[in-house]
């Protein structure tokens, strides 16, 4: 087998840190702050999704701020409390994809989540705090220029694992990023094919 697959955990440990992290991840913040503060079932307005931008149509700008803050600290937590835990690294590995997971699939609302991209971020902080800073510039700098907070996360992904594999040298870190880039632009496959026809809705945007 090769080494990168080779992570030496038990199909015990494996399978704990996998529901540590789906557990960690399927916390729908969003959902639960517009809730506490009467707002509105986020999966009825705008894109229908649960994350920070479809909050940010609500038009309460700190409460898109903390969803974003709880979408992405359930990630890095989940990456983090699992090695700690296991005492492996390849254990956090595994719980930040069992917390994508959960975002995107939480039992709780019947595995209807968000599309991931905070969740993601926090994972990538956990594992490589300079990469994710990388990719905020990225996704920052493309929003501002388009407005487009899809377009914005689909390129920073996209480019997240080759800087994992060909910069930092890290390819377990890489190959779980990759997976996730490819579950984040499945997720996004209706904003791609919006973008696509010119139909996107934009940062801020409200309906």
């Amino acid at each position: 087998m090769p080494e990168i697959l080779n992570w030496g955990l038990t199909g015990a440990v494996a399978g704990a840190a996998l529901v540590v992290g789906y557990l960690l991840g399927s916390i729908p913040f969003g959902m639960i702050l517009t809730r506490l503060t009467g707002g509105p079932d986020l999966r009825s307005i705008g894109s229908g999704n649960i994350g920070a931008t479809n909050v940010l149509r609500t038009g309460n700008k700190k409460l898109a701020a903390l969803t974003l803050l709880g979408d992405m600290l359930k990630g890095t937590a989940a990456v983090l409390l699992a090695a700690a835990l296991f005492g492996s690294r390849e254990a956090g590995l595994v719980a930040g994809f069992g917390a994508f997971l959960g975002h995107l699939f939480p039992v709780w609302l019947r595995f209807k989540g968000g599309k991931g991209v905070a969740t993601f971020l926090g994972i990538l902080i956990a594992l490589k705090g300079s990469i994710a800073l990388i990719f905020a510039a990225i996704w920052l700098s493309i929003a501002y220029l388009t407005r487009y907070s899809s377009l914005s996360a689909l390129v920073a992904s996209l480019l997240t694992p080759l800087l994992l594999l060909f910069w930092v040298r890290d390819a377990r870190a890489a190959l779980l990023m990759a997976v996730l880039t490819l579950l984040l632009w499945f997720m996004h496959r209706s904003n791609i094919a919006r973008l696509l026809a010119g139909r996107e809705g934009k940062i801020g945007q409200k309906g």
